[in-house]
């Protein structure tokens, strides 16, 4: 009677024991962040109702320009996903290639929200005309702001790539940006729902 075994082989980034341990503190840093969010969604829950003399959700929001954020938020995810592939897939070129996608979409979508916020800064409703404003300023801009951290990150990641190629220490890199990037797209999601999406209905 034979037996047959099979072997799983794990992808490059998880091959050594101190890189394992690094993307596991990095798990734990996405928990942290998770909580920060968690909190900012929940202040904006109770605020959102709190216009004072300002516009309502309703007033302030449109679709149009959030569906084209969502849209470019929800490619560069795709992208990102590519560039990892062809890191474990060891075509470099493809790496950073898409990594590069991944950065020109992120900061389109980062001169998008920008945009809309110089509009509304413009129409007079900045973040201390209510406390609506305030939690939607904080909660939006928060993402902005790791959105934008995320950005600087993948150059530097494409500039090491470039220099260095597909070591374990890029491949984990790689790995941790493409876990950031997902997660932010995850809280986006979260986020066009509970801001934009029930704002405007």
């Amino acid at each position: 009677m034979s037996t047959t075994t099979t072997t799983t082989t794990l992808p490059p980034e998880f091959q050594d024991n101190l890189e394992s341990i690094r993307i596991m503190g990095f798990w734990v840093f996405l928990t942290t962040d998770l909580v920060l969010f968690g909190s900012l969604f929940a202040v904006y829950v109770v605020f959102r109702s709190r216009v004072g003399l300002g516009p309502t959700p309703h007033q302030l929001f449109s679709m149009g320009p959030v569906l084209t954020e969502t849209l470019i938020l929800l490619t560069s995810s795709f992208t990102c996903s590519l560039s990892l592939y062809s890191a474990r897939k060891n075509r470099v070129k493809g790496a950073i290639s898409w990594l590069v996608v991944t950065l020109a979409l992120g900061m389109s979508f980062v001169l998008l929200e920008i945009r809309e916020f110089t509009t509304d800064v413009l129409n007079g409703h900045t973040w201390h005309q209510s406390a609506f404003l305030s939690g939607f300023f904080t909660l939006v801009g928060t993402h902005g702001s790791h959105v934008t951290v995320g950005i600087g990150w993948a150059i530097m990641l494409a500039i090491q790539l470039g220099m260095k190629g597909l070591t374990l220490t890029t491949r984990r890199k790689l790995y941790a940006f493409a876990l950031y990037w997902h997660f932010l797209d995850i809280v986006w999601i979260f986020l066009f729902t509970v801001v934009y999406l029930s704002g405007i209905a």
